[in-house]
């Protein structure tokens, strides 16, 4: 029995790996370019941590948007980038990556599809990434049911007794969220200081001193469990005390275990995990290549949404570069470009 041929590959100008919020805009400004583009995500929608971990989670530094929900910003760029139709694969791995001696690339995902790409975008964020998870016997056994490593519709604990573990931003900023919206709240972190921002930790402790959030230094070492329903933990304190917590629901805010995956063979300079880029294209060691957001890495670099914008923004001149080096490049603005108004669909 003869084999079916593979489907024929997809041909675009450029494929971008990762669909997070720089993925996202780097749709937005290779199509002001007038560049056609295709997503690949290993996650089953368009969001990459913003909706993956966080969705709910309060935005502050996007310019003219002085509080922007974390899903909410996504959902705005999808709507921002809406005229480019550009197609999403989404929960599907690039597992191949190889240049061409013609200067294109051959990409493969898990699933087989193939990419027939003028250039490369590799925008995603910090490889494929699991939550650390709550060291303790048994916890896998209450893991997406009353044990969690991100909220999902926060109104649902409203009401609930939860612990809070964790020292990091995301631990406090949830510990002050539910302050007055929980039954009670216990919040356990394994030493003194917080990798927070200064300004939570002073919320925290401001919220502790009230009496509204009962604070513990110490680590988890067990689960309180009635039959097959978990009613707490049991937290060691740093003093050698054992403190049996109530709680209905649990939240391990350890951060991310990241991993590279299949980036880490493609053949890029890596530092510490993350490709390496120049300042003016983002492009990474194999030209035709470029790198934005968290996973590449750069002298002063800021691991900010907001930075990401702006290198998605230079890489799309870098792009257009390596594809057209003959077209001459110039600046334009949309607030006065018949072309990017049209590009972008605006009436006149």
């Amino acid at each position: 029995m003869s084999e079916i041929s593979p489907k024929p590959p997809i041909v675009t100008e450029v494929l971008i790996i990762g669909a997070g919020p720089c993925g996202l805009f780097q749709v937005f400004e290779l199509g002001l370019l007038g560049m056609t583009c295709h997503l690949v995500d290993s996650l089953g929608a368009p969001g990459g941590q913003c909706t993956e971990l966080y969705p709910d989670k309060p935005i502050y530094d996007i310019p003219a948007l002085p509080t922007c929900g974390a899903q909410e910003l996504i959902d705005r760029l999808m709507q921002q980038i809406a005229p480019f139709n550009a197609p999403l694969h989404l929960g599907q791995e690039v597992t191949a990556l190889k240049k061409r001696e013609d200067g294109r690339f051959d990409v493969e995902t898990i699933l087989g599809t193939r990419f027939d790409a003028g250039a490369v975008v590799i925008a995603g964020g910090v490889g494929s990434f699991q939550p650390r998870r709550l060291g303790v016997p048994g916890a896998e056994n209450f893991e997406g049911k009353t044990i969690h490593y991100r909220v999902r519709d926060a109104a649902q604990y409203h009401g609930k007794k939860l612990a809070i573990f964790g020292g990091g931003d995301s631990a406090l900023d949830w510990v002050i969220d539910f302050a007055g919206k929980a039954a009670a709240i216990t919040h356990i972190h394994r030493r003194a200081e917080f990798k927070a921002a200064p300004a939570s930790v002073a919320k925290m402790r401001a919220l502790t001193d009230a009496g509204q959030v009962r604070y513990i230094e110490g680590l988890a070492e067990s689960l309180i469990v009635n039959g097959e329903q978990l009613t707490g933990i049991n937290v060691k304190g740093t003093d050698g005390a054992m403190h049996a917590v109530e709680a209905d629901h649990v939240f391990a805010f350890f951060g991310l275990h990241p991993k590279l995956g299949p980036i880490a063979e493609w053949g890029m300079e890596l530092e510490k995990k993350a490709l390496k880029v120049d300042t003016e294209k983002f492009q990474t060691s194999i030209p035709g290549i470029f790198a934005v957001g968290d996973i590449n890495t750069y002298p002063g670099k800021k691991k900010l949404i907001l930075s990401g914008f702006h290198e998605a923004a230079l890489a799309a001149f870098g792009i257009q570069h390596y594809l057209y080096p003959a077209k001459k490049q110039f600046l334009q603005y949309t607030t006065t470009s018949p072309v990017m108004q049209k590009r972008l669909g605006v009436p006149h």
